[in-house]
């Protein structure tokens, strides 16, 4: 059995391997930041819809339409969504980074969703009659009222769902996307060594998730200092 020593050149240093890491990581966050803002968008749209109800209280076709998505996204692996994605949506692409993209952004807008409305849920509905007392329309009062500070209260749990996400994106190996975990599983498959690729990985993944929180606890905490003022 080889050294440590060893396992950590044939690893990282051999051939220049740790490029791979480098390339691998550098795909991790670009379909994390593009899924995440995809997720943002969708979710916040789908919330508005799936809360929204017609004159006499029912669902519109709209809410109808975000109750599916939502219902069907959260209720099937995030896995099986990628696999759809890459051979039946999206069969005739070949950029993994978009399919993977659009994959793990439509999965994350359906938490998203739920995230916003236990955000919107948490606001005061007074703040919605004060806002139309004033004079502003339900939409005005929503966009620049209730939702601002919506966002305020779930925060913490909107920042969770990225980390989350960027764990996730770990499974896009699976269409062929040179991602963090999959460089690894290929320095792993050319040195028959699974502890030091896997092990480099795990750091690696560690590291931006400690990174992001630190910046995400910032930003938080800046929230709260402008809520004070």
């Amino acid at each position: 059995m080889d050294s440590l020593s060893s396992q950590f050149y044939k690893a990282f240093v051999k051939n220049n391997r740790w490029m791979l890491y480098i390339k691998g990581l550098g795909s991790t966050l670009e379909v994390t930041l593009f899924a995440a803002l995809l997720g943002l968008v969708l979710g916040t749209l789908a919330c508005l819809f799936n809360m929204k109800r017609g004159r006499s209280g029912k669902r519109t076709v709209g809410s109808a339409i975000a109750y599916v998505y939502i219902d069907v996204i959260r209720g099937t692996p995030t896995m099986i969504q990628l696999l759809i994605m890459w051979n039946v949506i999206m069969a005739a692409s070949k950029n993994k980074i978009l399919v993977a993209s659009l994959a793990f952004g439509i999965n994350s807008g359906a938490y998203v969703a739920e995230i916003i409305r236990g955000g919107i849920q948490s606001v005061d509905p007074g703040q919605m009659e004060a806002g139309r007392s004033l004079g502003l329309t339900r939409i005005q009062t929503l966009k620049n009222v209730v939702l601002p500070q919506a966002f305020k209260n779930c925060f913490p749990s909107l920042m969770n769902e990225v980390i989350t996400l960027l764990k996730e994106t770990s499974i896009a190996g699976a269409v062929g996307l040179a991602e963090l975990t999959h460089a690894s599983d290929m320095v792993s498959s050319a040195t028959y060594q699974y502890m030091m690729p896997l092990l480099g990985a795990a750091v690696m993944y560690f590291a931006v998730v400690k990174l992001m929180s630190f910046l995400f606890g910032i930003l938080e905490n800046k929230l709260k200092e402008s809520d004070m003022r």
